[in-house]
């Protein structure tokens, strides 16, 4: 199967929304973009930049601390209706409401000047992270369905390319030069608005998901029409017959919903590694990395901290590439285990050289190069995959209550660690990163020991990997039960 041009317009207008998702996420980190936030609140005698001991207690603290922390509460709020707005009116009208949020989130942060500003700042940044909770889910799970087996890692892992991409963007565009100024700081966290404007527009022209037309709604021939629109002129009947085999499967098992799934036996396994997968992604240590970039490379010597901190971006952006390239070749457990393990080395050399910086001079290059090959580590294995392998793990009627529980995992974790981390910094000092090395670790013996590899399977053959699983502990359990009653009769 080639990759076709509807296939290529549908992903491309599709990660849009995940480019959104990573503008949102850069836009606010820049530490001068408090300066300007003070001035418009008033705060004009204030110092250059928010002071960083969280024991700061001043209004101004607080306003920014919940600018900061309101996009993850809106995101954890949000991926728990992934599942009903994708089965609502399908992937393709999902995504289009989407964008009124994400519009009306944009307008009240460009206008913050005009009005008040920190109730307008904290409002768009709440709406956004309700945008971008629901497209973080909607947007694996859109192209996770359209993808063929051959290409569907590759097409997975645009996701997380353009969420970095879009988290350098913003750092571009965050430089004082451009809009990171006391005139333009609000046109800067308003711009992701645009993406939302041009993913409107491509929207109508994508078809929707082959699987949602079949299996969901039952109209098979507006499914071959749109798997004929994704893949050119092909005879579908064995793309038609998988389906039908997962919705037999499906009509079986009535739907399953967030709490059925928590509770049910039958998806203990595949649900314990989707979520084992988005908890290794957030507590790898990659956000502690960004908050801590710039000063590293301050006490390094580095004349501009920030322009060190956008190479850091750039890396980001081009290992994810590599990712693309290699996570069809090389398989998913695979990259994941290579990216864990060289992040857990990475960390422990972050540990020695924070430890040692002002006793040695060039352990600060120790500590510079391991941020660069630790973001290496992450862009191959942890950043992109965690997103669309929940979609490879679930069958069609659990798979969006799935996608929901993983994403809800990935923002509170997201959360947790926004909230605590300085809390920690300022305990543990230079060994904070000794508690990632500990965690890094645990994930990856967790990765090498659980997650199977589901590179070239069809849905139906991975749900099958957890089913071989279960069926020798069942058997086993029964031939155990067997032997007892028989213990307990005179036949023995």
């Amino acid at each position: 199967v080639e990759l076709t041009g509807t296939l290529v317009l549908a992903v491309f207008t599709a990660v849009l929304g995940s480019l959104q998702y990573g503008y949102s996420l850069g836009v606010i980190n820049a530490p001068q973009k408090v300066r300007h936030y003070a001035r418009s609140l008033g705060f004009h005698n204030l110092s250059t930049s928010l002071p960083k001991q969280p024991e700061s207690s001043s209004m101004l603290t607080m306003y920014w601390a919940l600018s900061v922390a309101m996009f993850p509460v809106g995101g954890i709020l949000s991926s728990f209706l992934v599942g009903f707005v994708a089965d609502f009116r399908g992937r393709i009208k999902g995504m289009l409401v989407l964008n009124i949020l994400a519009m009306v989130a944009s307008l009240l942060m460009s206008l913050a000047k005009m009005g008040s500003p920190h109730i307008m700042v904290i409002s768009g940044r709440a709406l956004m992270g309700f945008y971008c909770g629901l497209s973080s889910g909607l947007v694996p799970m859109y192209i996770g369905e359209i993808a063929p087996v051959k290409y569907r890692g590759a097409l997975g892992t645009l996701h997380q390319l353009a969420i970095v991409t879009g988290i350098l963007i913003s750092q571009v565009l965050g430089l004082d030069s451009l809009l990171g100024n006391d005139n333009m700081w609000h046109v800067l966290l308003g711009l992701s608005g645009v993406f939302a404007v041009l993913q409107s527009f491509l929207l109508p022209m994508c078809p929707e998901s082959p699987r949602y037309l079949y299996i969901k709604l039952g109209k098979k021939e507006e499914a071959c029409k749109s798997l004929k629109r994704f893949k050119g002129k092909y005879d579908t009947s064995r793309d038609i017959a998988e389906m039908q085999a997962e919705k037999e499967e499906a009509m079986k098992e009535a739907q399953v919903s967030m709490w059925m799934l928590v509770r049910s036996q039958v998806y203990r396994q595949q649900l314990f590694v989707a979520l084992m997968m988005h908890l290794s992604q957030q507590f790898s240590g990659i956000n502690a990395i960004f908050y801590y970039s710039t000063d590293i490379f301050q006490t390094a010597g580095v004349a501009q901290p920030v322009y060190a901190t956008i190479g850091v971006g750039v890396v980001n952006t081009v290992f994810t590439l590599v990712s693309v390239v290699l996570v069809d070749r090389a398989g998913r457990r695979t990259l994941m285990l290579v990216g864990l393990a060289g992040m857990c080395l990475c960390a422990v050399g972050m540990t020695v050289g924070l430890v040692y910086q002002n006793t040695y001079s060039w352990m600060n290059y120790l500590s510079m190069t391991a941020i660069f090959l630790f973001v290496c580590f992450f862009e191959i294995g942890p950043g992109p995959i965690p997103w669309f392998i929940v979609a490879e793990l679930f069958s069609q009627s659990p798979r969006p209550a799935a996608i929901a529980l993983a994403g809800c995992c990935n923002w509170t974790s997201n959360f947790i660690i926004g909230m605590f981390f300085p809390y920690v910094e300022v305990i543990c000092g230079t060994y904070v990163f000794i508690i990632f090395v500990v965690l890094l670790f645990g994930f990856t013996l967790y990765t090498c020991f659980r997650v199977p590899e589901t590179k070239g399977k069809t849905f139906e053959e991975i749900a099958m990997l957890f089913q071989h699983g279960r069926v020798v502990v069942a058997s086993q359990h029964g031939v155990e039960a067997e032997l007892e009653q028989l213990q307990g009769t005179t036949e023995a």
